[in-house]
């Protein structure tokens, strides 16, 4: 029940809403609240123990008291007096205190020209000084907001060298006064690699999850947000675009990837008037704007809009028959041209099935396991499963599915191979 402090109306579910409240306003502000602490006290571990306290305040005490009216300036006064304490215990200036007491409540987003906080640390966290895998890692710790455990798994590293890793890069900031500061103009283009490789991070995190819950969607959606901000400040930067493109259309797809159950639903099922047209609109202009950049006018594109190029093929099609196959099957061979990547080779095998059949589409496979990294993909037994069923050959499908459950993880995953492989058992004769 309102009470006139500012409060929304008691929630049926107090948790339930305290929690959707929570996750809403650390998409939007968590970046911005570690980006101000970070700027008035120079401590980036301070500035993300911090929002985290916060938010592990907020959880409980939004609980009980209600969701506030403005949730982000909830959680920055409550980090900032978390900091103040910290820095009270350790006898820290006095001039540091100040600057935490004089911090802004989060605003609406930057005025044109002006760099948003979100991005000044992304840029920061891109900085020249330090190694790309601590970058990488910075980022995805500090505007990602992902724990050292989710880093570590998805970096492939040992927690342990994860949390080490970036206790270095902290250290190198401290040492070497690496301050959370916008670079000029001409110092952003030289980070955009870095920056866009961690954003692509950032979103496979989330969209590429296959867990019991299906995608993350704070991390994704945060991840689209910074592509938006990234292509806004380097406008003729053909990958920057692109990579836009790429998170919009591939995530446009995600209100169909799943089922009422939760369950994984493949492309070929996937109901394509539930895909968000507006995200495919954007992501269309987005390509636009990469395909007249002018670093892709010479024929040199890279893997960002190599993915669009595909993404788009997938995202204009009324069906998976009416797919333009060929055209992403030449965009899978330019992707695997430059990097070489096992995922690619996979992934192009599954795209000259479509074209050219099943029985093609497992000569294709069969090629790409010869390199022994196919093995870290995990999705190549499952997809060669589903190639000896759409082939008809049932004994050698019904064994791939069973190899393929043994490999999966994943629950939504493991039931739809489930249910694939009872619908192949039924086919199959009882033995005489």
């Amino acid at each position: 029940m309102a009470d006139g402090r500012g409060l929304i109306g008691a929630p049926r579910d107090p948790a339930a809403s305290a929690a959707e409240a929570l996750a809403g306003a650390l998409r939007e502000q968590r970046p911005r609240i570690v980006a101000a602490l970070i700027r008035a006290t120079g401590e980036w571990e301070l500035a993300e123990d911090c929002a985290q306290d916060a938010a592990e305040r907020a959880l409980l005490a939004w609980e009980r008291d209600g969701v506030p009216a403005n949730p982000a300036a909830w959680l920055m006064t409550v980090a900032r007096r978390r900091a103040v304490d910290v820095l009270r215990r350790g006898g820290r200036e006095a001039e540091i205190l100040a600057r935490i007491a004089a911090m802004p409540a989060p605003g609406p987003p930057a005025e044109d020209g002006e760099l948003d906080d979100r991005l000044r640390l992304l840029l920061a966290c891109a900085h020249p000084d330090l190694p790309l895998q601590d970058q990488v890692a910075l980022t995805l710790k500090a505007v990602g907001g992902l724990s050292v455990r989710e880093i570590a798994a998805l970096l492939l590293v040992p927690e342990g060298t994860l949390g080490k890793r970036l206790q270095r890069a902290r250290e190198r900031i401290r040492r070497e006064d690496l301050r959370l500061q916008a670079p000029p103009p001409e110092q952003i283009a030289p980070r955009a690699a870095a920056v866009l490789g961690v954003v692509f991070l950032i979103f496979t995190h989330g969209y590429g999850a296959t867990g019991e819950d299906g995608p993350r969607e704070p991390p994704a959606r945060e991840a689209i947000e910074l592509s938006r901000l990234v292509s806004a400040v380097l406008p003729d930067h053909g990958e920057a675009q692109a990579l836009r493109a790429l998170l919009t259309l591939t995530h446009a797809r995600s209100p169909a990837r799943r089922d009422g159950a939760g369950d994984l639903v493949p492309l070929e099922e996937q109901d394509r008037g539930r895909w968000d047209r507006a995200l495919i609109a954007e992501g269309l202009q987005a390509l636009a704007a990469a395909r007249r950049a002018p670093d892709s006018r010479d024929g040199e594109v890279g893997p960002y809009r190599a993915q669009a190029e595909i993404a788009a093929r997938h995202a204009r099609a009324a069906s998976v028959a009416q797919t333009d196959w060929d055209g992403i099957v030449t965009w899978y061979d330019a992707l695997y041209a430059a990097g070489g990547s096992p995922a690619v080779a996979v992934n192009r095998a599954v795209a000259i099935g479509q074209r050219d059949g099943p029985r093609a589409g497992l000569a294709a496979l069969a090629a790409a396991r010869e390199d022994p990294r196919a093995g870290q993909v995990p999705e190549v037994t499952a997809i060669e499963a589903d190639l000896l069923r759409r082939a008809g050959d049932v004994p050698a499908a019904i064994a791939a599915h069973r190899r393929a459950l043994q490999a999966t993880p994943g629950a939504a995953a493991r039931r739809h191979l489930q249910r694939r492989l009872a619908e192949l058992e039924e086919q199959t004769p009882p033995a005489p």
